[in-house]
């Protein structure tokens, strides 16, 4: 069979969520898949993360915009190669489509109320280009993946998709993020402590981060260690607006913000830290979660959407609504060691029903039952 797969940003340097996914995927699929012949179309860029393989090919494709790239270039270079299906990884797809299609819908946040305003230009072109485009692919979709039971109930309720175009397959993490030794020649490049409380934002808006500084604001108060905030991902300026509106300028001294950090560090920032905060408004997975917990770092995440069924009934979960119940959580793990011991035993043992390998077997199985 040949299998051709949507990976449009894969090459590109700093990489997120949706593009680790279809990396890491990809990878795996290389690893146990020497059967089928996959094509796998990329936007050409400085990471080269893939190499090719004997049954894996990579075609870059060069256009000026994603919806260009997405809607022209992408099945013009399908219908030369004539796969027997095509795999579109991130939320969208070209809208005529010359082979059969399976697209991962991640999550369905497009269509729901929006907690903030505060969305860049970037940000605001994705969302109006997804409500433009989703609705209209979904029906020529041969297979709907998605990444959590919580995201397919959401999905099939807002959407009313028939049941059996849609799956739930789980992300898995990387195998580098374990549980090693302290690194300060790494950790000191993002912030010069021994221990640190670890916060992966950025300028979504469901990723919370106006109460987080709250509750951190009030952990300060409260604290008699006042741990620093290491913040990833996020921009000094972004973070002096949201002190301003918060009114809590004077914590600015405690924040460490270095803006993204390179995955191959966070290992060692995740083992370095007391604790990860990941108490999103919204998440549809939640692969950070993982990565923290696989390297023995206890994890405060949002009691919400699809967190408690990733992290599990045993997790520390906090109502991302409430400030104060984030600050509650922090000064638990930081006044009762027993808790914060029970935490890190159980994140080890929580990630163990979570790989990639997991992750490739599961997409094998959907791409040979619609080519029967």
């Amino acid at each position: 069979m040949k299998i051709a797969i949507e990976a449009q940003r894969i090459f590109r340097a700093n990489k997120h969520g949706m593009d680790f996914v279809a990396l890491e995927s990809i990878r795996e699929l290389q690893k146990i898949d020497h059967e089928n012949e996959y094509f796998i179309f990329v936007t050409p860029g400085e990471d080269r993360c893939l190499k090719e393989s004997e049954n894996v090919h990579i075609i870059e494709l060069k256009c000026p915009t994603y919806p260009l790239w997405e809607q022209v270039a992408l099945p013009r270079a399908v219908k030369k190669i004539r796969p027997d299906l095509l795999h579109c990884t991130s939320n969208t797809a070209p809208l005529q489509c010359p082979v059969p299609l399976i697209l991962t819908l991640h999550d369905i946040i497009y269509l729901e109320k929006r907690h903030s305003s505060s969305f860049t230009w970037y940000q605001e072109m994705g969302w109006f280009y997804r409500r433009m485009v989703v609705p209209r692919v979904l029906a020529n979709c041969e297979k709907i993946i998605t990444v959590s039971q919580f995201e397919r109930e959401r999905i099939l309720d807002v959407l009313h998709l028939p049941e059996e175009q849609l799956v739930a397959v789980y992300n898995g993490f990387n195998s580098h993020f374990h549980v090693q030794p302290k690194a300060p020649e790494i950790t000191r490049k993002y912030i010069d402590a021994n221990n640190y409380l670890f916060f992966l934002g950025n300028t979504d808006p469901k990723k919370n981060t106006p109460r987080v500084l709250k509750a951190y604001s009030d952990y300060l108060k409260q604290s008699t260690q006042k741990l620093p905030l290491l913040i990833a991902d996020l921009k000094g300026d972004v973070i002096d607006q949201i002190l301003e509106e918060e009114n809590i300028r004077e914590i600015k001294s405690y924040i460490h913000a270095p803006g993204y950090i390179a995955n191959t560090d966070l290992a060692a920032l995740y083992c370095g830290a007391f604790a990860f905060l990941y108490p999103s408004l919204r998440e549809s997975f939640g692969i950070p979660m993982l990565e923290a917990m696989a390297c023995g770092t206890p994890i405060i995440a949002g009691n919400t959407s699809a967190m408690p069924e990733i992290a599990g009934e045993g997790a520390l979960l906090a109502d991302p609504f409430n400030s104060n119940d984030i600050t509650e959580k922090i000064l638990q793990l930081e006044n009762d060691q027993t808790l914060y011991q029970q935490q890190v035993n159980y994140s080890l043992e929580r990630v163990k029903l979570f790989s990639w390998k997991h992750t490739a077997e599961e997409y094998v199985k959907i791409y040979h039952s619609i080519h029967q």
